[in-house]
């Protein structure tokens, strides 16, 4: 190690020596003490025999310090510790009597006898003077001092001049006053009653810091907008107390159940710490590592302070500094951590022998060496970050590192601290580095948020997730609507499959089915295993009405049903299966999530109780409306191919009634039905794509017309108007159709009229207009359809190469009873005469219409008055 290095003195080594023998001592008085308790607990209740079998209350005193202990809603003590207490004493038939007090009235009731035991209690020498604990530690904690945002403290010397708040009678107070004295640091040290008068002080600036238990801390500081400081002392073991010479019983008690359950995973113990610490703490190292690391700290930072001083002394104490190197070298290289120091040049200037041993070699061998030598190259840019960070800005650096081996076939995981070391001038030469393996831990912590949340055989999520994505679906439906939907999938005769071909091969068919499903649902969606033979999938995003969303969902479970029933290959032979879906639909009025999982589990029921290998809705007017829309779909294909469709025809003429073309209205003949209206089917063809080919077939079918008309004189003048759907016009060829299907039929394209819809120009008007003006290249007429009933402004309507505008029939039937209705036809024909734009009315059914129109000066009209839409008479 180099001059940089710095060194202990004998003194200093020796107070370290002092200290840790101090410390053993106090731990074999504990631990004798402890023994002794449990053998007169257990010689008593040998001796004793209970007068009566009526519950014993024990006085339990309590306060507020979560997540270890607080008074839960029921009365009962709750926490971490609280819900230990809570299950040994179901155990053991103890009455719980909560007694409610701040820290120190607790510790002078529970030495009064007022109380008969008091939870969280760290061990201490003058504690077990006046108070009994058991021998099984019930929680490891530490102290650690918090900050408002800002404040600058890092260390024990920015404690100078500063207010801390600390509880009264608290092993906080005396170990931080202890502290401070050791530093020569001034402080002023504020008493509170509680921790959460600590922090309510610090978040109010009326205190500087607070000193609290590591469990409090963490839970709170971000409700009270503070951070933990680099400043942690005082590990301590928390026990649950007893006044001095009573209740032996109970402490030997808790101490049968601490040994017990603390080695079980699903003990109550350990349920405890998965209820109140979401996250596992960040170290889980052995009580005799917490005091080797905190003397280590202690020491590192007195060297710290004493460096300018020693470098003075060193030609006088050249021969001691050796000395206490080496001691400094023992201790370091006994600490289960990485310690290390680097040069500014990020070169290797000690390593302790755990860095060694990581890097499998020998510590002459690593002295001067950088990073790349050992890692590789992702890893060490990645250090090289971290160290410069330090190095280069002076920042104080803690940071998960994942670091890979330079072969790349290691991979450990570490929490590393990184501080900077200063000469005198305050200028930065190297930094020392501690680096934790929290490889085990970071493993643990996967697998347990495995277990939480996933199926242990399909890999699938497990009922809680999907629980929990289901509730956190319901609470965005009413900000941000959007279809959903619950499928309920069980599979059919699962039970034989087992009993006949055994459970390993039904896990294996449980396997590819949840495989199957996956390929048949979005990334977005949920598919969970509920244990069993049950799947669930929650669909989201789909459309925000109702009906189109059961197509959707209906369309998907279709798939699912289609791919599952497809033979699986196990291992050494085939196997047939099937499974019934329930569908639940979602919507903003969907209350809770226990309702859709009843509601899906009925309609999948249902499912089975139809055959099974179906699917069935919850709604049965929605199932009925799916099925109906669903074969309408299959039918309309149908007809298609039979070439089911025909063509109406409605005229259209002028002011002495003399025909000037007509409009084309396609019917379905339908074998069964007979003919049916446009209204009944269209919607449908939009919805499954057949309006396509539909409107295609009605174009080419027009234009032939066309053709027909223009070989006969009487004839060869007349227009035809073709509706055209939003799909048609929006295809990207729909104009080369157009052209496409005039050239095959040698038709003129100045007789062809395409009417086209309001709604069909508010989005991308300038695609639309440039679409519109490629039409009217062709010669083809544009009409635009239901005019007055759209959002069309004159702004745009003048922009649009149109060549007639058509009054809605809705305006036209009540305008001889209603004047608005006549003053917006007035308004259209108007505005028509001004653009230069026919206006043609439709709907005219009475001759008082017609007379009234022709007042309003409209020439030209459509209607029943005229004749009704019919086949064309050949001859």
């Amino acid at each position: 190690m180099d001059d940089n290095v710095v060194h202990l003195s004998d003194e200093l080594t020796r107070m370290l020596i002092d200290r840790l023998v101090r410390a053993c001592q106090r731990l074999l008085r504990r631990w004798m003490g402890a023994v002794w308790l449990l053998f007169a607990a257990t010689l008593q209740a040998a001796l004793v025999m209970p007068a009566d079998t009526t519950a014993r209350q024990v006085r339990v005193g309590i306060y507020a310090n979560p997540p270890k202990l607080l008074l839960a809603d029921n009365g009962l003590p709750s926490g971490i510790l609280g819900d230990v207490l809570v299950a040994i004493a179901e155990r053991e038939h103890w009455k719980l009597k909560p007694v409610v007090c701040e820290w120190q009235d607790c510790l002078d009731s529970l030495q009064s006898g007022g109380i008969d035991l008091m939870p969280d209690v760290a061990f201490t020498d003058q504690r077990g003077q006046i108070f009994d604990f058991h021998h099984t530690a019930a929680l490891l904690s530490w102290s650690q001092l918090y900050k408002a945002r800002g404040e600058p403290i890092s260390s024990m010397l920015d404690l100078a001049g500063k207010r801390i708040a600390v509880v009264t009678g608290s092993v906080q107070e005396s170990t931080l006053k202890n502290m401070l004295q050791s530093f020569g640091v001034k402080a002023e040290l504020v008493p509170v009653e509680s921790f959460v008068a600590g922090f309510e002080l610090t978040a109010a600036r009326l205190a500087d810091a607070v000193a609290t238990n590591r469990f409090f801390g963490d839970m709170q500081a971000p409700k009270y907008r503070l951070e933990p400081t680099a400043i942690v002392f005082q590990p301590a073991q928390l026990y649950y107390a007893a006044p001095k010479g009573r209740n032996p019983e109970l402490l030997a008690a808790i101490d049968r159940y601490l040994v017990q359950w603390q080695a079980q995973t699903d003990s109550p113990y350990a349920l405890a710490l998965q209820r109140w610490l979401l996250q596992p703490p960040l170290l889980r190292l052995p009580i005799y590592l917490w005091w080797t690391l905190a003397s280590l700290l202690t020491l590192l930072v007195l060297a710290l302070m004493a460096t300018h001083w020693l470098r003075r002394q060193v030609a006088q104490k050249t021969a001691h500094l050796h000395a206490s190197e080496d001691r400094l070298n023992t201790i370091l290289n006994s600490v289960d951590a990485f310690i290390y120091i680097k040069d500014d040049t990020l070169r290797y200037q000690y390593a302790n022998s755990r860095v060694c041993a990581l890097f499998g070699k020998d510590s002459d061998q690593v002295i001067g060496q950088r990073d790349p030598a050992f890692f590789d190259e992702v890893t060490a840019n990645k250090l090289r970050v971290n160290d410069l960070r330090v190095i280069e800005h002076g920042e104080r650096v803690e940071e998960e590192e994942v670091n890979r081996s330079a072969d790349g076939v290691v991979e450990h995981s570490f929490l590393s601290v990184k501080l900077p070391l200063r000469r005198p001038d305050g200028s930065i030469y190297a930094l020392c580095g501690i680096s934790t393996d929290i490889t085990k831990r970071k493993q643990a912590e996967e697998a347990m948020h495995q277990l939480a949340f996933y199926d242990p055989l399909t890999g699938l999520a497990n009922r809680r997730l999907l629980r929990d994505r289901l509730q956190q679906l319901l609470g965005t439906l009413k900000r941000a609507p959007q279809g959903a939907a619950l499928l309920f999938i069980d599979v059919d005769n699962f039970k034989d499959i087992n009993d006949t071909l055994g459970h390993d091969m039904g896990d294996a068919l449980l396997c590819q089915m949840a495989r199957r499903i996956r390929e048949c649902i979005r990334a977005q969606d949920t598919l969970a295993r509920q244990g069993g033979d049950e799947f669930v999938v929650l669909l989201v995003d789909l459309n925000p009405l109702p009906a189109q969303a059961a197509i959707q969902a209906q369309q998907v479970a279709q798939k699912i049903l289609t791919q599952l029933s497809r033979r699986y290959e196990l291992p050494q032979q085939q196997c047939q299966s099937s499974v019934s879906v329930g569908v639940a639909l979602i919507d903003e009025h969907t209350r809770t999530r226990d309702a859709l999982f009843k509601q899906a589990d009925l309609a999948m029921y249902q499912a089975k109780a139809d055959g099974r290998n179906t699917l069935r809705f919850f709604n049965p007017a929605m199932q009925a409306e799916v099925i109906a829309r669903t074969s309408l779909e299959a039918d309309l294909q149908r007809a298609l191919l039979a070439q089911e469709f025909v063509l109406f025809y409605q005229a259209q003429v002028g002011l002495d009634g003399q025909t000037l073309g007509f409009e084309a209205l396609v019917r379905w003949q339908h074998p069964q039905r007979g003919l049916v209206p446009p209204g009944a089917f269209i919607g449908a063809a939009e919805a499954c794509g057949a309006i396509l080919p539909l409107g295609r077939w009605i174009l080419d079918a027009a234009c032939r017309q066309l053709v027909v008309w223009a070989a006969q004189p009487v004839s060869a003048h007349w227009t035809l108007a073709v509706n055209v759907s939003a799909q048609q016009f929006r295809q990207a060829d729909f104009v080369a159709q157009v052209q496409a299907a005039l050239m095959q039929a040698g038709a003129n394209a100045t007789r062809l009229e395409l009417e086209l819809t309001e709604s069909q120009l508010v989005d991308n008007v300038e695609a639309v207009i440039a679409r519109m003006a490629a039409l009217k290249q062709l010669g083809v007429r544009l009409s635009l359809d239901d005019f007055g009933t759209g959002y069309s402004s004159l702004n745009m309507l003048k922009r649009l190469p149109l060549n007639q505008l058509k009054v809605d029939q809705s305006f036209v039937h009540d305008m001889l009873n209603d004047p608005q209705d006549a003053s917006i036809i007035r308004a259209i024909i108007t505005m028509g005469d001004s653009l230069s734009l026919d206006v043609i009315a439709e709907g005219v059914e009475l001759p008082e219409q017609r007379d009234a129109l022709l007042a309003l000066g409209c020439r030209h009209f459509q209607g029943y008055l005229y004749g009704k839409p019919a086949p064309l008479v050949s001859g």
